[in-house]
């Protein structure tokens, strides 16, 4: 009887894992809001990386993580990295800027795992307001797929993103 059981289990394991196996090696994840300002008011709040951090709900979930800028915050190059108990250690860095349009930039993650991603947040008129995508997308290295297996990252860290996103709508539409 012990036998079986133990064969079950190696039997469920060794399907998990070939199931890892066979996930997508990357991902991508993005959320979107209206909001009720102008795309120039909007994209000032996400170029400039310390505006960024008055909404970003990853420093909202750690207050007290510390944050340290580069010589230059906004605009290609600007750059800041982090370090919290919560939210790990890592770095940001805008590597395009195009005013009213499009930030992209480097995040790179050294604990509490290694991971480089890269973060694109456009911003579109529409109407008299803007519509803002936040995106992430990166590899997916092994350990990572396997982890899907157990948790959706879309849903877990797309609740942030939502949460993020309506951090910025309440900034950009403060009068």
């Amino acid at each position: 009887m012990l036998k079986t059981i133990l064969l079950i289990i190696a039997a469920v394991v060794a399907a998990l894992l070939a199931y890892a196996e066979f996930k997508p090696d990357s991902f991508r994840l993005s959320r979107s809001a209206t909001i009720a300002a102008p795309p120039e008011r909007v994209f000032a709040l996400i170029n400039d990386l310390r505006r960024f951090n008055e909404w970003n709900p990853f420093v909202k979930l750690e207050p007290t993580v510390a944050i340290t800028y580069d010589a230059s915050s906004a605009g290609v190059g600007g750059a800041y990295n982090w370090k919290g108990e919560k939210t790990g250690e890592g770095r940001m860095q805008i590597t395009e800027s195009v005013p009213a349009q499009r930030v992209t930039a480097k995040l790179d993650f050294s604990k509490p795992f290694e991971a480089h991603n890269i973060v694109d947040f456009t911003v579109q008129p529409q109407g008299g307001g803007s519509t803002v995508t936040w995106a992430m997308h990166g590899p997916m290295p092994y350990l990572n797929r396997l982890m899907t297996v157990f948790f959706d990252m879309d849903k877990t860290v797309g609740k942030d993103f939502e949460a993020g996103l309506a951090n910025l709508k309440a900034l950009a539409e403060k009068p």
